[in-house]
């Protein structure tokens, strides 16, 4: 009893002094200490065997799983560093994460501050801050924004813009060019965000038998999801069965 104790408490010692030299947030003491062996597990497998073995899956997994316990350290760690040292990076960083959480007036913000001198025509933060507006429920302004882009992938027109322009256009009523946009996206752009605005689209102008469909393709392709990459795409999945 007493040894199994004692290695209990030099395990955790263990884990908290990786969490303060590798610099982990101090909420991690507390749940190695308080939810010890369970805390200390969870720890381990989030931060130690990452570390250890590396790998993007790894690290793609660890990352899921550290939102999922705190979703607001990408904030605060981005809020920390724009704090410290104010750089269009930091500023693009920090406005993401805004928006990750659904802050998107501090997004607006934020990328508009970026979005200055020579990085007045830069692409990501143009289309971040589309896409903050697209959110605030102001299409015309972020259809604006959006023409500043190229007309090719080489100058920004990419996929997700030609899905924020899609959802502008939507927003002020101009479906035909709605359509054409939202298909262009849906056909090249990867994962489930196209596809189910496009269906949600379709339901909302009439058109509930093919959103229907392509509802029904998105769960025999959710099958062969797994993880966060099937929670990911569960959301969009259900955001075009909403429309219905």
């Amino acid at each position: 009893m007493i040894p199994g104790i004692l290695l209990s408490i030099g395990i955790a010692i263990l884990l908290c002094w990786h969490a303060v030299r590798t610099g982990r947030d101090s909420f991690w003491l507390w749940i190695i200490i308080m939810f010890q062996p369970l805390g200390g597990l969870v720890y381990f497998a989030l931060n130690v065997v990452p570390d250890l073995f590396g790998g993007t899956t790894a690290q793609r997994v660890s990352r899921a799983a550290r939102e999922t316990l705190d979703p607001h350290r990408e904030y605060r760690e981005a809020r920390q560093a724009c704090d410290e040292t104010p750089t269009v990076r930091n500023q693009s960083r920090l406005a993401h994460a805004a928006a990750h959480l659904g802050h998107h007036a501090e997004a607006e913000a934020l990328y508009r501050a970026a979005a200055q001198g020579v990085h007045a025509d830069d692409p990501a933060l143009l289309l971040g801050l589309a896409k903050a507006l697209l959110e605030l429920s102001r299409p015309a302004d972020a259809l604006a924004v959006l023409e500043k882009l190229g007309d090719d992938e080489a100058h920004g027109r990419t996929p997700p813009a030609a899905l924020a322009m899609a959802r502008a256009y939507e927003g002020l009523g101009r479906a035909e060019e709605a359509e054409r946009a939202f298909q262009w996206a849906s056909e090249r752009m990867p994962g489930f965000e196209a596809l189910a605005r496009y269906a949600a689209f379709k339901a909302r102008n009439g058109r509930r038998e093919e959103a229907r469909e392509a509802v029904t393709e998105m769960d025999k392709r959710l099958t062969k999801l797994r993880g966060q990459f099937r929670k990911e795409a569960q959301g969009w999945r259900d955001l075009a069965a909403r429309a219905l």
